[in-house]
């Protein structure tokens, strides 16, 4: 009994006591004395450290700061420790401004059982080690988006667990190594934006790639190779290169495949879809931008899961078959820039789905068929450059999806019977421009709340601008240029307008330009060439901040350029033409003097993509819309020509006061104008020297100041201007030495005319023309005194011989010809005497 309660006793103190045991346990595993991290993989790491120096101004986030040896290694950011042996196994430090190179003796490469490295966005430069093979257990390597170049090392051949390798966006060369055909787990791999040209055919052994992106490369040969042994493929992209050769249909016998991209290279001959499987996954095809040619087959319709179809920019002829019917589930079909011909097939209709229709740039014509109100989804369409005639369809008007329409150069003529509108307050994108659109601007038209693009121009409307628009629609840009619109123009810039754009040249507009337009706080373009407008200069827009371009020319204004009390100056003013108009009055010598965005250099701007990686494109050159779908574009007389820019290039400045009646001197502060390229100011009546500061426009293309009274010489710092190819100072009363430079040189003789007091024309205009000087060159006025010994010392020498031979000869003459000469005299004395009575 008492042996029984002793074993009880001992039971529950043994019990008891293990459960303390097992309570302290959780403690002594986290106690701060065990370090997981193995030293000699801190150490490492805090040598990769010094060799990634830290180059960060506070804007990007610097991922090694917190490395130190106070701390478990493994708990480092952008480290991770196997959790039992305390080796590293996966490093990132993405968007590490590193400005470094990767040598072959890092210690980077002391981590040998690293699985997972990221150093994307890390600014690495020079060549990729062939160290990195000693890395063998990597299963995932990006090093994309750096400065990487040279040959890729043999060794990557070493990395025979690699399923992830992404090198995008770096300047490797050379081609793909064979040694790549060791990597046959290879699940994903990234090698676009590099300047690689060959090895692709290796791919084709890879038969776990999933994902092959090439594009943005050099690659050039054909492709082969049968790629149906790749049944894990699902995404294959080699845009921007320059394969060629037939379309390759062995792509098509991949079950698993979703996505082809082979646009922008010089594939070519037919396209064959006679081998695609029955079990087709595919959802996007482009071959746009080939050379492919001959007719669309109608197997197409075996690509019965195709959401995306792109043929466009290529060779194919005839007429879209019946069968594209059968692809029920596209959402994005684009043929621009083809041969197709003949109606737009009514098999298009059915495509219900249909999101995207681009027909634009061939040789479609007639009426657009009604059925075409059956795409009810449609919210892109775009029929522009082909044949079609008749009413535009109703379909604009009335969908309530459809935002974006351009049916510009065509032979639409009629607006068509408006029945039913669509939703008012969609943001909508319409061209029809260059149409024959006839009558007036439809009242229709202020139902729609906001137009982001309305272009009507060169056409044939007429009637007046409606005057509902200002109260009911908004515009970014509105273009209705070469009509034959008359009236005044209505105010369009009420408190809040978004208009950045309005061109309304060339029509028979009236009265004077809208003080309202000063709440278009946004406008940068404004073009009013070529109407009857007459008012006085609007002195006004000077105070919109974002005024780039200002055309008023040939209106009927009137009066000064310039009120002290009134002229803010431009300062943001890229382009202004107020040519052809009645302005006159003199300007201040400091009339240009805020005009400041005419002497800054223009830097393209940059677009971010990728706020997070920083990965940005360059932004548009050229003026118009913020997503670069619309152009400004411009009639500027340009060196002389009347030339139409289809496109503004952003760091073109311009000024043409020509064709008016402006007097005094031609204000010195011009001269601070650096970035101009054009100036024209022909026509007036400026008087005085040219100004010596036109000489710091080193940017300068065409200078035209004829037609003026200006006087004095041409400034020699002309002569220096290297980009200036086109000079005219014709009818002023310029004088002396004409600039002897290579631009001079080369201009006409015309340029120059009408000046008859300038010399040292005869490389331009040749002997016969060149003008006598009345009077020397102020720099050769040094030479005179001089130049004067020497003729009297010429004179002085010749004096005597010439003496001794006049007597010589004069004695002759007298001493037996003398007879000779009376008769020869007397008959021709008798002659004129005769012929003239």
């Amino acid at each position: 009994m008492v042996r029984n309660q002793s074993r009880c006793f001992l039971g529950i103190i043994i019990t008891i006591s293990f459960f303390f045991f097992l309570l302290s346990l959780p403690n002594t595993f986290a106690s701060p004395t065990r370090s997981l991290c193995r030293s000699d993989q801190r150490d490492a790491l805090l040598e990769l450290k010094k060799e990634f120096p830290i180059h960060s101004n506070g804007s990007h986030h610097v991922t090694t700061l917190s490395w130190n040896k106070t701390v478990d290694c493994c708990s480092w950011e952008g480290v991770t420790c196997d959790a039992t042996l305390g080796e590293v196994i996966s490093l990132n430090l993405v968007s590490y401004i590193a400005n470094t190179s990767l040598k072959s003796n890092s210690s980077l490469f002391k981590l040998r059982h690293l699985r997972h490295l990221e150093l994307s966005n890390c600014n690495l430069q020079g060549e990729i080690p062939s160290s990195i093979g000693n890395l063998s257990h990597l299963t995932y390597l990006d090093l994309s988006y750096n400065k990487l170049v040279g040959e890729f090392p043999a060794s990557i051949g070493n990395l025979n667990n690699l399923e992830y390798m992404d090198l995008c966006e770096n300047d490797l060369i050379g081609n793909i190594p064979t040694s790549f055909s060791n990597l046959t787990k290879l699940f994903e791999l990234y090698l676009n934006g590099n300047q690689f040209m060959g090895g692709d055919i290796v791919l084709a052994n890879l038969t776990s790639l999933s994902i092959i992106n090439l594009s943005f490369n050099y690659f050039k040969s054909t492709i082969s190779a049968d790629l149906s042994q790749l049944h894990n493929l699902e995404r294959f992209s080699v845009y921007n290169n320059s394969f060629f050769g037939p379309f390759p249909s062995s792509l098509l016998t991949i079950p698993s495949l979703v996505d082809i991209v082979l646009s922008e290279n010089q594939f070519e001959g037919p396209i064959d879809f006679g081998n695609t499987t029955s079990s087709s996954k595919l959802t996007n095809l482009d071959v746009s931008y080939n050379n492919l040619d001959g007719l669309i087959p109608k197997s197409i319709s075996t690509l019965v899961s195709l959401e995306h179809l792109d043929l466009s920019h290529n060779n194919f002829r005839g007429q879209v078959p019946s069968s594209i019917s059968k692809l029920v589930n596209l959402d994005g079909l684009y043929l621009s820039h083809n041969n197709f011909g003949g109606q737009v097939p009514s098999s298009i209709f059915k495509l219900v789905n249909l999101e995207r229709l681009d027909l634009s740039h061939n040789n479609f014509g007639g009426r657009v068929p009604s059925s075409i109100i059956k795409l009810v989804n449609l919210s892109s369409l775009d029929l522009s450059y082909n044949k079609f005639e008749g009413h535009v369809p109703q379909c604009i008007w009335r969908s309530s999806k459809l935002d974006s329409v351009d049916l510009s150069y065509n032979s639409f003529n009629s607006f068509g019977r408006i029945l039913e509108l669509g939703d008012e307050s969609l943001e909508r994108d319409w061209d029809l421009s260059s149409n024959s659109l006839q009558g007036p601007i439809p009242q229709w038209i202020c139902n729609f709340r906001y137009f982001s693009f309305l272009d009507f121009s060169n056409n044939h409307l007429n009637g007046s601008i409606p005057q509902c628009l200002k109260n009911s629609t908004d515009f970014y840009m509105l273009n209705l240029r070469n009509n034959s619109l008359s009236g005044l123009m209505p105010d369009l810039c009420m408190d809040g307008s978004q208009l950045r754009s309005l061109d309304v040249s060339l029509n028979n507009l009236v009265g004077k330009l809208p003080k309202s337009f000063i709440n278009c706080e946004w406008m940068e373009y404004l073009n009013l060439r070529g109407n009857k407008i007459k008012d006085t200069f609007p002195f006004w827009l000077g105070s919109l901040q974002y005024l780039t371009v200002l055309v008023l020319r040939s209106n009927t204004f009137y009066g000064p350029v310039y009120k002290a009390s009134a002229y803010l100056g431009f300062p943001s003013m890229r382009i202004m033409d107020i040519s052809n108009n009645n302005f006159a009055g003199s300007l201040p010598q400091d009339y240009f003097a805020n005009w400041t965005e005419m002497s800054s250099v223009w830097q393209r701007p940059m677009r971010t993509l990728d706020y997070k990686r920083n990965i940005a494109i360059p932004g548009s050159s050229y003026m118009g819309d913020s997503e670069n779908n619309h152009q400004d574009s411009i009639d500027l007389v340009y060196k002389g020509v009347d030339t139409d820019f289809v496109r503004i290039f952003q760091a073109f400045k311009a000024i043409d006061f020509s064709g008016n009646q402006l007097s005094g001197y031609i204000p010195g502060a011009i001269g601070l104008l650096s970035e101009l390229r054009l100036l024209n100011l022909s026509g007036n009546a400026f008087t005085g020297n040219i100004p010596p500061s036109l000489a710091n426009i080193t940017k300068l293309e065409t200078l035209d100041l004829s037609r003026n009274s200006l006087s004095g010489e041409i400034p020699r710092g002309l002569g220096k201007l290297s980009f200036l190819s086109n000079i005219n100072f014709s009818h002023n009363h310029l004088e002396g030495l004409v600039p002897q430079s290579t631009q001079f040189g080369s201009q006409n003789c015309s340029s120059f005319m009408g000046n008859p007091r300038l010399y040292g024309l005869e490389r331009i205009c040749g002997e016969i023309h060149v003008p006598i000087p009345t009077s020397p060159h102020p720099e050769e006025s040094l030479l005179e005194p001089e130049e004067t010994v020497l003729n009297w010392i010429a004179a002085a020498i010749a004096f005597g011989p010439g003496v001794f031979c006049g007597l010589v000869i004069g004695h002759i003459f007298t001493s037996y010809k003398h007879k000779w000469l009376m008769a020869k005299f007397c008959r021709n004395k008798r002659k004129t005497t005769i012929g003239t009575s």
